[in-house]
């Protein structure tokens, strides 16, 4: 569907709700309270978040050495967005509800960025509009069990691993860290929510970057059983088409996952899992997996919680197969640092998870409760070298070592502070004849009304 048939559709139909309230609101005449000027009998939210960001190397990322008779080979640039939203709740006759959303995103990146950032950039346009029902109570099923919505939005799976980001960043659009934008340009989702159990089908079309476009959209069907806050399992299928990703076009997704905390007796121990394999006939045949634990010490001061992972993306062969083993990456998001970009150096710069196997271990404390901090350190390898670069031979990436701290200054601002080091193994020597250390430096303060 065309978007901007999509935007004025929703734009109609925020309008309807508009005028439906305005109705029921002039009927009424026992508001004693300054009228804001918004239909009484529908629930409106605002909300306005903001971000503003400085980023540096103090030396370059590694394909961009950058020879410089100074010997400067740092790079510096700052991001900022701001993101204002209103949403609207119209509680129908019968128990259930409308709703809708409205938002556009201001984003800007300059100063001197490193080529993947973009260059100085700014960006203006429309971020959420979509349009929804769902059941509330009318069903006797349970709050919401069943939920229709279409138009701009956001959509992910579980944790990131495969599906998250909707809307492509950086370039000339700005704003390459931020990710301010996350909806996709069309999402249609139905969702089937009985009690424990959760059942999406969903056709998303993703706004890319005009200088990036791949035509990428999917469709699918998601499943999850939840039992309780630490215990979901679920399962999904994604068909993909693109215009011009011949191995994307056509392609199949099958995904497992497991987090859970099993033992009543030790509820702070906690475990995860994560497979994937992307099939396209004759093209591509993939494996992705990822497995993980972590336990907590819940009763001891700052709470420190220590966990380790592990996760498998696999490269291609290049010598005994016609088709690719490469791993697609697919639209992964945040959903913690260190996931699913894999470290602030390396996975937010340089590596994406495809020829990649990491180790990844994290202490993360909470030395109150408007502060959290921590340690991750990465060893990055290649699943094959051969596929990497011209004359490596070295599975050795790099280690990486990342301090990371979150400080909510209040309900509104949040400040975080990044300083990474990394350290370039053998396979970066061989490919690019890089040796020297990187070293990386971030403050963000962010903004949430």
């Amino acid at each position: 569907m065309n978007p901007r048939v999509v935007i004025h559709l929703t734009a109609a139909a925020i309008g309807l709700l508009f005028a439906a309230g305005s109705a029921r609101a002039q009927s009424n005449d026992s508001t004693t309270a300054r009228s804001t000027g918004l239909p009484n009998k529908i629930h409106w939210k605002f909300n306005f978040d903001a971000g503003l960001g400085t980023f540096g190397f103090a030396n370059s990322l590694y394909t961009d050495v950058r020879p410089d008779p100074s010997g400067d080979l740092s790079e510096n640039w700052v991001e900022s967005f701001a993101k204002p939203a209103l949403s609207a709740t119209y509680s129908l006759t019968n128990k259930s509800e409308l709703y809708g959303a409205a938002s556009v995103v201001g984003e800007r990146t300059f100063s001197a960025p490193p080529p993947i950032v973009g260059s100085e950039a700014s960006s203006f346009q429309v971020e959420d509009a979509y349009i929804g029902w769902r059941s509330g109570t009318s069903l006797g099923l349970g709050e919401n069990a069943l939920d229709f919505r279409a138009g701009r939005s956001q959509y992910k799976i579980g944790q990131g691993f495969l599906l998250w980001d909707g809307g492509g960043e950086g370039g000339t659009r700005g704003g390459f860290w931020s990710n301010a934008r996350k909806a996709w340009e069309f999402a249609g989702i139905a969702t089937f929510q009985p009690k424990h159990h959760k059942f999406d089908l969903f056709y998303l079309d993703r706004d890319e970057v005009p200088e990036a476009q791949t035509g990428t959209r999917l469709w699918g069907a998601n499943y999850e059983l939840s039992l309780g806050e630490a215990n979901t399992i679920g399962a999904s299928y994604l068909g993909f088409k693109a215009d011009s990703l011949p191995n994307r076009d056509g392609m199949s997704v099958y995904n497992l996952r497991a987090y859970v905390a099993p033992f009543k007796r030790l509820p702070d121990l906690s475990f995860g899992a994560e497979y994937a394999r992307e099939d396209n006939g004759s093209k591509l045949s993939s494996n992705a997996w990822m497995a993980q634990a972590a336990y907590e010490l819940s009763k001891v001061s700052w709470k420190p919680k220590l966990s380790y992972r592990y996760a498998f993306f696999e490269g291609d062969d290049p010598t005994t197969t016609s088709k690719s083993e490469a791993w697609d990456s697919l639209l992964p998001g945040f959903y913690d640092w260190g996931t699913w970009w894999q470290g602030e150096i390396a996975g937010e710069y340089f590596l994406g998870n495809s020829n990649l196997i990491s180790h990844e271990v994290r202490l993360h404390t909470t030395p109150s409760a408007s502060l959290g901090a921590g340690l991750i350190g990465f060893v990055f390898q290649l699943d094959r070298p051969d596929s990497f670069a011209t004359g490596v031979t070295s599975k050795d990436v790099g280690n990486e070592l990342d301090a990371y701290a979150d400080w909510k200054l209040n309900g509104n601002f949040t400040v975080s502070f990044v300083a990474a080091y990394a350290n370039p193994g053998e396979a970066l020597a061989q490919g690019y004849q890089r040796t020297k250390n990187f070293t990386y430096g971030m403050v963000y303060v962010a903004y949430s009304y």
